[in-house]
């Protein structure tokens, strides 16, 4: 849908469709007392030694430009860093520091596809995958994420869908705004899938750091100079999503080609950010590990309010969503959006927002106390029984 405000704009860009996020926050924003669960961003404060670093790094003119990959010092850490904790081996050459993860994901689309190729994406998946495309004429082809294979993508699935203008496929574990984490056993089956078919893999693990049960495996532990791409921030593990700091891990052969696309884009990252950056790796870690802990603790907290109020939600092993099935209230997701928030002063993210497969389902966002939490989930189970009863004969 064309918005007034986009009627100067080209086509392409004024057919791309918003966040259906953006709807219910705009909505909850302009009123008052609003129990805020729509939005992904940790409510911890940035840990004040990396906040630290930055000035310090001001203070001491750390505030030119630098190279278009980032700067030697936090590219160095970052090598370190994915070799102890995601077991990626890879040289500083093969980093390119980004403004977030997002814009990761964006210039290594840009480098690697070309308009009118198509891209495999997950249903539901992170809105943001779906602009991009937008922006360059890129065509989603979407799998489905499912009950049927524990909301994993399934390699049948994927397989059926090729054809000579799929060119890559992205994945996302941690996932949003599922949580799920895939293991070894599913990364090397996607891994080879996508070698056999002669596919780019893009992954989107911006929450690498946030699991719960078990570990991460990233695609890039498993391949890390060849056809994967792999993409990581700061954002979500050490609360600085204002800083916008992320970075890709990316084969020798389009390194040079990313950071030559990132020179019109943003030229560079944020250089005292970048200085923030190496501060958050050196220093101590326990602050990551107190936020983690707290997020388990909220998703423990909201499973048991999910299972004693009656609600079907899917048991996330990483990031901080839940994932909650309203269809037996019989309303849309958007609908059940915009009447929970109407009626409960409670803000979610509808299902819909991240794709088809989501209609439904509805995200609550665990980056909020415990309390607001639980006083989401009751919201919830009373729209969804209220309105399940009342439209019972519909």
């Amino acid at each position: 849908m064309t918005e007034k405000s986009d009627l100067g704009a080209t086509e392409r860009i004024s057919q791309m469709s918003r966040s259906g996020i953006r709807e219910i926050m705009d909505l909850a924003w302009s009123m008052e007392n609003v129990n805020h669960l729509e939005v992904g961003e940790p409510d911890f404060p940035t840990p004040k030694w990396i906040s630290d670093a930055a000035i310090s790094a001001i203070n001491s003119g750390e505030t030119k430009y630098s190279p278009n990959a980032g700067i030697n010092q936090l590219r160095g850490r970052l090598v370190e860093k994915v070799r102890a904790i995601n077991q990626i081996t890879c040289d500083e050459s093969q980093i390119v520091v980004s403004s977030g993860a997002v814009e990761a994901l964006f210039i290594a689309l840009t480098t690697i596809l070309n308009p009118g190729d198509q891209i495999l994406l997950p249903n539901p998946g992170w809105p943001n995958f779906r602009m991009m495309c937008s922006l360059l004429s890129v065509e989603p082809v979407f799998y489905s994420l499912s009950s049927e294979h524990n909301f994993e993508p399934d390699v049948n699935e994927l397989k059926g869908l090729l054809s000579s203008k799929v060119k890559a496929l992205l994945i996302n574990s941690p996932s949003n705004p599922l949580g799920v984490v895939l293991g070894r056993k599913k990364t090397e089956e996607i891994l080879s899938f996508a070698n056999s078919a002669g596919l780019w893999v893009v992954s989107d693990e911006c929450y690498d750091q946030i699991t719960y049960e078990a570990d991460n495996c990233s695609i890039g532990s498993l391949d890390a100079a060849s056809n994967v791409i792999t993409a990581f921030s700061f954002s979500k593990t050490y609360a600085m999503t204002g800083w916008r700091v992320g970075y890709a891990i990316v084969p020798n052969s389009i390194s040079g080609a990313l950071a030559k696309v990132q020179e019109p884009v943003i030229s560079c990252v944020n250089t005292p950010a970048q200085f923030a950056a190496i501060a958050a790796l050196d220093g101590d870690q326990n602050a990551v590990k107190g936020m983690v802990a707290e997020y388990k603790l909220r998703r423990d907290t909201a499973l048991a309010e999910a299972k004693r109020t009656g609600l079907q939600v899917v048991h996330p092993g990483g990031a901080f969503y839940l994932w909650v099935d309203i269809s037996k209230s019989r309303l849309s997701s958007r609908d059940f959006a915009l009447e929970l928030l109407d009626k409960y002063s409670t803000a979610i993210a509808p299902g819909t927002a991240f794709g088809s497969n989501g209609e439904g389902w509805i995200r609550i966002s665990l980056a909020s106390p415990a309390s607001k939490i639980l006083e989401g989930i009751k919201a919830v189970s009373e729209l969804v029984k209220y309105k399940g009863e009342n439209n019972a004969g519909n």
